[in-house]
């Protein structure tokens, strides 16, 4: 009988392998900035997310999507999410490895970037579980610029994995969400209609709508309110420490293009209790430091998914062969290969380079690099990777595109750390504050870049032309092209620094324009207004 189902030139999963180890960038990258004592934490974290266990868990808390319960069987609110436990061997692998709040416990040089490390290691496993781990290391920042409310909320932040809704001061550790958008207003945050109204003592009672909210299962949320005294900001409990649940009602969850396993809710707040955090109507400003700290994880993920993407086409193209020979022999391959891993390690660096600003938070000149440095990050290495993830799935032809292949997971998420905490048209406008108020950024950015000047002339001519053109107070309608060349020319400075020699001769050869791969980036000279004109469907 004949065999008809034998298989032959299928790659073999791409399991039991060392994650951190394997990634000669993050591996170079910690060694220039992290802790070394984490440096066994790490490489245990990067074979477990190698494992075929680890991978399993990612596939069903994929599947098998958080289920909102609004009420129990006798009809009580309950407004509780119930999670896959797969769900919950993520979240407990995360914490206990330090990814919410240990950085912040532990004030040794490298903890932030050993961190970053660490991150960028466990999101190759599943992405979105990280959404909660990451608003819990970037509440820190905030609840610490007013000690008096919350310096006691920090300090529970992290420790042990502790899920379920009990009074905070019962809980092994806590976990921290946030909730600012409306559906009025989105990124326009000084829209929001939320009321606060005084209730003694620094507390207040708060009434109102929210469009997106996060992990709705975290124990406390920084929530922007409008108090008598303007936008303000809140740490509101989702238990208060006398059992009581407060009052948040879970409306429903999103229906999301990916980050599937994390639920995202928009939530009622009909008088629910929250303690102020920093002055009336200085909400912007007393959140803004958990922003640019998720802001930077969402860099960290995109660079996680960069990777992810291109060791499963690297490893695709190794162990598959096509008109006779391995993929990886083709030269047309091999150009979209390396194309692929240039942009992978360009954008690990870049990660890896800001997370150690965080560790000298002191330093002026870290200081104000982190603050430029974010905006350009978040909107080059947020905007590439989705098609570049679309490219490694290419890579892998139609067995790419089926979900055994856990292609279609990345691809779907893909896009999302573009489009949370402040998609790229909002990330090029913040470039533009920072140019207009804040010279010290600018003189930080120039001097990042500039520490590798004089090794090629690529980027020392496109350094001088865009020098040029910050002199020249650029316009917001050039805002994306500034921002895509002043992040490319950090990512050649560090390459160009750092990297073996054909990686930043193939970075400064391909991407110095500000323009590889990015949308937004034509001539002035362009009728926008009539191409627009055109394309835009007429009302019946």
């Amino acid at each position: 009988m004949a065999v008809t189902h034998e298989v032959t030139n299928q790659p073999p999963p791409l399991t039991g392998y060392d994650v951190f180890g394997t990634d000669a960038a993050l591996v170079e990258a910690f060694d220039r900035y992290g802790w070394a004592d984490d440096r066994v934490d790490l490489e245990h974290l990067g074979r477990l997310a190698g494992s075929a266990e680890a991978q399993q868990w990612a596939r069903e808390a994929d599947a098998n999507e958080p289920v909102l319960r609004t009420h129990d069987r006798y009809g009580h609110r309950i407004d509780e999410v119930e999670f896959h436990p797969s769900w919950h061997r993520l979240m407990s692998t995360a914490v206990t490895h330090g990814l919410s709040a240990d950085p912040w416990a532990r004030p040794m040089p490298g903890v932030h970037a050993a961190r970053a490390a660490q991150f960028i290691v466990w999101s190759q496993v599943e992405s979105a579980h990280l959404c909660p781990v990451s608003m819990t290391y970037a509440a820190v920042p905030a609840l610490r610029t007013d000690p008096a409310a919350g310096d006691a909320w920090a300090s529970r932040l992290g420790g042990l994995y502790d899920p379920g809704l009990r009074p905070p001061t019962t809980k092994q550790g806590l976990l921290a969400g946030m909730a600012m958008t409306e559906k009025q207003g989105g990124s326009d945050v000084r829209a929001n209609t939320t009321r606060a109204e005084p209730a003694g003592d620094g507390w207040y009672r708060l009434t109102g709508h929210k469009w997106f909210c996060s992990a709705p299962m975290n124990d406390v949320f920084l929530v922007l309110a409008q108090a008598p005294g303007g936008l303000t900001c809140f740490v509101l409990p989702r238990v208060l420490d006398d059992g009581t649940r407060n009052a948040l009602r879970i409306q429903r969850l999103k229906d999301k293009l990916g980050n599937r396993a994390n639920a995202s809710a928009e939530i009622e707040l009909e008088g629910a209790l929250a303690q102020r955090l920093g002055d009336e109507g200085r909400g912007v400003a007393t959140i803004i430091e958990m922003v640019a700290a998720t802001r930077l994880d969402c860099v960290l993920g995109s660079a996680a998914l960069l990777r992810r993407a291109v060791a499963e086409a690297t490893w695709h193209a190794a162990h598959r062969s096509a008109f006779g020979a391995p993929l990886a022999d083709s030269e047309l391959m091999r150009a979209v290969l390396v194309d692929l891993a240039v942009e992978s390690e360009a954008a690990t660096a870049l990660g890896m380079r800001l997370a150690a600003s965080v560790d000298r938070a002191d330093d002026p000149h870290e200081q104000a690099l982190r603050r430029i440095g974010l905006p350009l990050a978040k909107y080059w290495v947020c905007k590439r990777t989705p098609g570049a993830v679309a490219e490694a799935l290419e890579c892998l032809g139609g067995n790419g595109y089926v979900e055994d292949s856990g292609m279609p997971r990345l691809y779907r998420e893909a896009p999302l750390n573009s489009i949370w905490e402040g998609a790229g048209n909002i990330q090029a406008l913040d470039l533009l504050r920072v140019l207009e108020r804040e010279p010290d950024a600018v003189v930080a950015w120039r001097t990042e870049v500039e520490a590798a000047k004089g090794q090629d002339r690529r980027l020392d001519d496109a350094l001088t032309a865009t020098t040029a053109e910050l002199a020249a107070a650029p316009s917001p309608g050039r805002a994306r092209e500034l921002a895509g060349r002043m992040a490319a020319l950090l990512q050649a400075s560090l390459l160009v620094r750092y990297a073996p020699a054909a990686v930043a001769d193939a970075f400064c050869g391909s991407r110095l324009d500000g323009r590889h791969g990015v949308y937004g980036t034509l001539p002035d000279a362009v009728d926008t207004v009539a191409i627009i004109r055109r394309a835009t469907p007429e009302a019946p």
